[in-house]
């Protein structure tokens, strides 16, 4: 009998076309997070670090964008580093939120316990016949390695007292079983990822066109006057300029490294579960032929 070892990756791209509905809800929600979060970085640069109470010469119009002058500390440098500032600032709550909610996510699918010994553990239950007992390691691992061996390990118990199927057909039966739950688990693993990915690359450009129209803004107040003023009022603009670039940065780097922080997890676990599938087809096709 030629057996087939199902991958987790070819299953959710098999199945990238099935429940579109709650998808598009979903992605809905998580589209809303980065607006809120962009709304939120505007409300920080505008009234906490643009606060007139950090500013010597605060500009009494108010408005959106306030003329602020005279910072009186570090932070409030941070508001004349212009308007892609808060931009910034929310793509970093963006990276934030996103990170927590993508380890809570993960740790629960993660589990309890050390994966491959749950594997060895369903794997002495089988060959001994004891399904019962599997799908019991099953409940104790509350993950979803664990889902995908649960669902798996109920069709093969099915599978068993099946007398109308030959052992190849009951075999595909349990595999297919296993490539449904998969196909259920996975799409949860990867959400929102791809706003981190998309995130750690277009923050640092964001931070260098911040620190490029602060750069313009400099230079052109260079031209409108002279001498040690104009040259104190260029570095002073450089300085500010380049507040984008290292918000942008930052941001950046916390994004790659928790992403492929998150991807190597999310790797681990699609590793247990084709191995989850094809300890179920093994054991099936050894002890019930």
């Amino acid at each position: 009998m030629a057996e087939t070892r199902p991958t987790a990756t070819a299953v959710a791209k098999a199945t990238s076309s099935t429940s579109v509905q709650p998808k598009r809800k979903s992605n809905a929600i998580s589209w809303l997070a980065p607006l809120c979060c962009v709304i939120a970085g505007y409300i920080i640069w505008r009234f906490i670090i643009g606060n007139d109470a950090n500013f010597t010469h605060p500009d009494p119009n108010g408005g959106f964008w306030p003329n602020q002058q005279g910072p009186k500390g570090g932070l409030p440098k941070m508001y004349l580093g212009g308007i892609i500032v808060p931009i910034l600032i929310g793509a970093l709550l963006t990276v934030l939120t996103f990170v927590i909610e993508r380890f809570l996510t993960i740790s629960k699918a993660t589990g309890t316990g050390n994966i491959a010994e749950f594997i060895r553990k369903v794997q002495y239950h089988l060959a001994n016949k004891n399904v019962d007992a599997a799908i019991g390691e099953c409940d104790k691992q509350k993950g979803s390695v664990g889902n995908v061996m649960k669902a798996g390990l109920r069709k093969y118990k099915e599978m068993i007292t099946t007398t109308d199927l030959d052992t190849d057909q009951k075999v595909l039966a349990i595999q297919k079983e296993v490539e449904e739950a998969t196909a259920l688990e996975l799409p949860m693993l990867e959400k929102n990822l791809v706003f981190l990915s998309t995130i750690a690359s277009v923050a640092t450009l964001m931070g260098l066109l911040g620190t490029v129209i602060g750069m313009i803004r400099s230079f052109s107040a260079l031209g409108e006057s002279g001498g040690g003023e104009a040259a104190q009022r260029l570095s002073q603009g450089i300085s500010e300029a380049l507040y984008n670039t290292a918000l942008g940065i930052g941001t950046s780097a916390i994004a790659i490294i928790m992403y492929n922080i998150f991807t190597t997890k999310i790797d681990g676990i699609t590793y247990g579960i084709d191995e989850s599938g094809f300890t179920l087809t093994q054991s099936f096709a050894s002890l019930y032929k």
